[in-house]
C-alpha cells in the first residue's frame, strides 16, 4: 500500500473517530417501532435500570465502531475494508437508537466513551494485522458474544419498557447477520484464550459504563 493511500486512509480513520466520539449520533434508519411501541411509565427505579443498561448498549456499540474502523484501516483487500466499514455503519444506526433512548430516559452516556473508542480502535487494528482471515473471524466472534450479551439485558429489561426492548431486539437480530457473514467470508475463529480475554475486556467495559 502506498504511502498517498495510507495517509488517505488515516485521514478518513480520523474523522469517522471524531464523530463517533464528539458528535451527535446519527441514523439513516427510523428507531425499530418508536411509533407503535405502547409508551409506558416506569417507576424511578426501573427508569434508572433501563438507563444503565442502555449506557451500557450505547457504550458497547462505539466500542464496535472503534473495532470496525481499526480493522477497516489495515484490511489486507478493498472487499475486507468495504463489508467491515458497511458493519461498521450499521453500528452507527445502533448507537444513535440507544442514545435517543438515553435521552427519553433522562440519562447520559458513558463519560469513559472516549476511553473504550480509542481501546477498542487499538484492538481491532491488532486483530486485522494478523490478515482478512483473522479479521473477520474477530468480527464473527466479538457478534457472538454481543449477541449474549443483548440476551443477558433483554432478560434485565424492565417489564414496561418496551421502547428499549424492541430496540436491543432489533440490534439483536443484526448482529447475528453480521456474525454470520463475517464467517462466511472465511472468518477463522480466534483461538480459545483470545476469546476469553474478549470477553474479560468486555466484562470490564460493560461493568464500568453501567456506572460510570
Amino acid at each position: 500500500m502506498g504511502s498517498g493511500r495510507l495517509l488517505d486512509l488515516g485521514i478518513a480513520a480520523l474523522d469517522r473517530a471524531l464523530r463517533a466520539v464528539l458528535a451527535p449520533a446519527q441514523t439513516s434508519r427510523p428507531v425499530p417501532d418508536l411509533d407503535e411501541t405502547p409508551t409506558e411509565p416506569l417507576s424511578e427505579a426501573d427508569r434508572r435500570t433501563s438507563a444503565a443498561l442502555m449506557r451500557v448498549n450505547h457504550a458497547g456499540e462505539l466500542a464496535a465502531q472503534a473495532l470496525y474502523h481499526g480493522q477497516a484501516l489495515v484490511a489486507r483487500t478493498e472487499t475486507t475494508r468495504a463489508m467491515l466499514l458497511a458493519t461498521a455503519r450499521s453500528e452507527s444506526d445502533h448507537l444513535a437508537w440507544c442514545e435517543m433512548r438515553l435521552r427519553e430516559l433522562a440519562a447520559r452516556p458513558s463519560l469513559l466513551n472516549p476511553l473504550w473508542y480509542a481501546g477498542s480502535f487499538l484492538i481491532g487494528t491488532g486483530a486485522a494485522l494478523l490478515g482478512d482471515r483473522a479479521s473477520l473471524g474477530f468480527v464473527a466472534e466479538t457478534e457472538r458474544q454481543v449477541e449474549g450479551h443483548l440476551d443477558e439485558h433483554l432478560e434485565r429489561l424492565p417489564a414496561g419498557d418496551a421502547r428499549s426492548r424492541a430496540i436491543l431486539e432489533a440490534m439483536r437480530a443484526e448482529e447475528i447477520a453480521h456474525g454470520a457473514a463475517a464467517a462466511a467470508a472465511g472468518g477463522a475463529r480466534p483461538p480459545a484464550p483470545v476469546c476469553a480475554l474478549m470477553r474479560r475486556t468486555a466484562r470490564v467495559m460493560t461493568g464500568s459504563a453501567y456506572w460510570i
